[in-house]
């Protein structure tokens, strides 16, 4: 009898015992943060809103998803962590883990990625995306890898096609003879800018605003998402809608942070990249229709060019091919085969 009164008073204190941790798991808050086991940076050097941010805020937000919530990646934005130069630079030891850079910033360390950037080469987007995602593609993938720089790209980013601007008026290309404009920090469109009769003028994104207002430089050449949201317009103008060239961007990661993450991180990262990129390119051309219609709102001059015109001009510009795509000629024939 005392055996099963102890057995009893057992069976009670288990029941009680599993009820009191019921009343604390249903106590305990239903959304409870979950503390990251790593947390790793993202440079950007644009806006919040820019829609290369907006693609590197989905990126951080499928990698939490899909670690749940082990992985955390913080986005900097707003050039908070220096320009492109100063981030690959930093990539390259591990002070920065990824960053979206635009080709044009690591093609004088990576002389293959300037095929794909040369100027009147591609008629319209879906050209350039054709070599990015064919085979052509996976060899300037393969050499920002086999690269010095301590990188190895993720994905591919749209950025549009660039235009020149001027704040001097202007009917023409020719116009831009003898004007000083703003180019990024490349051999090749500096060589470009100069065969065309302009000066080209090395300066940072951030700074051309304050060089268009205080007329150290007469132009420049970007993206018309950029040339709104820079808000480039309401000192220069005058826009060419020449699309001269289509730079891509590359999402970046270090190569020091990928060599400390486990197989299994990589491959949740590299399908979130991939994602990513996806989501930015629906996101740029809905954000590239946008800027189109606020350029007809705004008091800006538009300056049309004519294929006849692009084509004179690539002719002009046929040193450069000479100079950059002899080894390359294979991918160059290909589009312009298939323009035809």
């Amino acid at each position: 009898m005392r055996k099963k009164i102890v057995v009893s008073a057992i069976t009670i204190l288990a029941i009680l015992n599993s009820l009191v941790i019921v009343l604390i798991k249903c106590n305990e808050p239903q959304n409870s943060p979950v503390i990251p086991q790593i947390i790793l940076v993202y440079a950007e050097n644009q806006v919040e809103d820019y829609p290369t941010t907006k693609g590197a805020y989905e990126f951080a937000r499928l990698v939490s998803e899909k670690t749940n919530g082990r992985i955390k990646i913080v986005v900097k934005c707003n050039g908070e962590l220096g320009d492109e130069k100063s981030i690959i630079e930093q990539l390259k030891f591990g002070g920065i883990d990824f960053s979206r850079v635009s080709i044009s910033s690591i093609s004088d360390d990576i002389p293959e990625l300037k095929v794909i950037q040369m100027p009147f080469l591609y008629s319209d987007a879906q050209e350039m995306w054709d070599v990015l995602n064919g085979d052509d593609g996976k060899q300037f993938i393969d050499a920002v890898g086999k690269s010095n720089l301590g990188v190895r790209t993720l994905s591919w980013y749209d950025a549009g096609a660039r235009s020149f601007y001027s704040v001097k008026p202007v009917t023409t290309i020719q116009d831009l003879y003898g004007l000083n404009l703003r180019v990024q920090e490349s051999e090749l469109m500096s060589e470009t800018v100069e065969l065309l009769g302009a000066n080209p003028v090395k300066m940072i994104y951030s700074e051309v605003y304050k060089g268009l207002k205080t007329r150290k430089i007469d132009g420049a050449e970007n993206s018309l998402v950029s040339y709104i949201y820079s808000k480039h317009y309401e000192q220069a103008k005058y826009c060419i809608l020449d699309e001269h060239t289509r730079i891509p961007e590359v999402q970046l990661v270090s190569e020091y942070t990928w060599n400390k993450l486990t197989e299994e991180d990589r491959a949740v990262i590299s399908e979130c990249a991939k994602e990513s990129a996806i989501y930015e390119r629906y996101i740029w051309k809905d954000t590239e229709e946008e800027a189109v219609r606020t350029i007809e709102d705004k008091d800006i001059t538009v300056i049309e060019v004519s294929e006849e015109e692009r084509r004179d001009l690539r002719e002009k510009l046929q040193p450069i091919y000479d100079r950059y795509c002899l080894d390359y000629m294979d991918i160059i024939e290909k589009i312009e085969k298939n323009q035809e």
